[in-house]
Formats: structure tokens, sequence, C-alpha cells
């Protein structure tokens, strides 16, 4: 461990480089992928705005439950089937998954296909089962 501490005051430039590089990563792939918003909003948007919930789980993960009026488009489905979505692209479209790991990819793929208004719901399924919020089963 003491040699680790030596390399970093030996290395400041080389250090700050890369935690340079690795906070503009993220930043770079949190922006291409739309903002993410909290379930309280989600419930906002839905109510006051007419958002889309645009659900990237797989069919059998949609049918256990899911968000009141959601669409689902499996993700790995999502390119092939992007068409179904062509009347909303001016329509605030909110993309939820189990917890947050194909929103991102989703949304840069909405964004890259003239989406303009994309988000992603923060923590999935999963922070909205956490807080209790409704649900419908197929």
């Amino acid at each position: 461990m003491e040699q680790f501490f030596t390399f970093l005051g030996n290395h400041p430039l080389l250090i700050g480089t890369f935690l340079l590089l690795v906070f503009l990563f993220f930043r770079n792939e949190s922006a291409r992928a739309g903002a993410t918003i909290g379930t309280q909003e989600l419930v906002r948007l839905v109510n006051k705005e007419g958002a889309i919930v645009l659900d990237v789980r797989e069919r059998g993960e949609f049918l256990e439950g899911h968000i009141v009026d959601a669409v689902n488009i499996p993700y790995t489905a999502l390119e092939t089937r992007i068409d179904e979505l062509a009347k909303h692209k001016e329509s605030p479209i909110v993309i939820a998954c189990k917890m947050g790991q194909h929103s991102g990819a989703a949304g840069t793929l909405l964004q890259k296909n003239g989406f303009t208004s994309v988000t992603r719901l923060t923590g999935g399924y999963s922070e909205w089962r956490a807080q209790n919020l409704p649900m419908v089963k197929s």
C-alpha cells in the first residue's frame, strides 16, 4: 500500500489525467443516453405531459408486472421494432428496464433515430417496486 501512495505522489500528472478521462467517460455516457428521472418525476410526466413508458425488459418479465400503459419492446428487439414508436418522436419517452442497465443503450438508440425527449428511470423497475408503486400484472 505504501508503494501505491508513493506512485500517486510521484505521478500527479498521470493520475490527474486518468481521473479526468474517467470523469469525461461517465459524463459522455450519461449525456448520450438521456437524463435520468426518479419515480415521482415519472408519475408527474405521465400524468401531466402524457409521457410514454418504454419497458425494455423481456416479455416474461413484463407480464409479471409493469407500469400502467407501458409499451413493451425488449431491448434485444428495439432496433428492429423502433418504427412502432415513430408516432411518439416528439412525446416524452421514459425508458425503464430491470435495474437501469439497458436503458442507457436504448436511450442512445432512440436519440440516434430522432426522438427528442428521452429520459431513463433511475433504478428501473427495482426502484419502482422498492417504493411500492402500483404495477399491472398481465
